[in-house]
């Protein structure tokens, strides 16, 4: 059993920033990928950021330059930094990891960007 914990959400001004962490705890060899997804309402889940486990990254045009998706593999624990936040940016965001061929995703944390 893989559980995935999220952490950090919150509420921000337009402009500034917030860092989520997510943490994989459980049945674990080794994390292939790790990734932040993000759900609005009325909106589908999208892929922000993921990170191999080698540190290849790979973002979202919305996210490019102004978000950092990083890890540590020794604490199975993914970060994202996000910088210069919009409105737009509110959503729900949620971690996933991709163990042995499963995905496992977090139960997620709201993001709220507004004055």
């Amino acid at each position: 059993q893989v559980q995935l914990v999220e952490s950090g959400g919150g509420l921000v001004q337009p402009g500034g920033s917030l860092g989520l962490s997510c943490a994989a705890s459980g049945s674990i060899v080794s994390i292939n990928i790790m990734g932040w997804y993000r759900q609005s309402p009325g909106k589908q889940r999208e892929l922000v950021a993921q990170i191999t486990s080698i540190g290849l990254t790979t973002y979202a045009a919305s996210a490019r330059g102004r978000f950092t998706i990083s890890r540590d593999n020794a604490k199975n624990t993914v970060y994202l930094q996000m910088n210069s936040l919009k409105p737009e940016d509110t959503a729900v965001y949620y971690c996933n990891a991709l163990i042995l061929n499963r995905v496992y995703w977090g139960q997620g944390t709201q993001v709220t960007v507004s004055s």
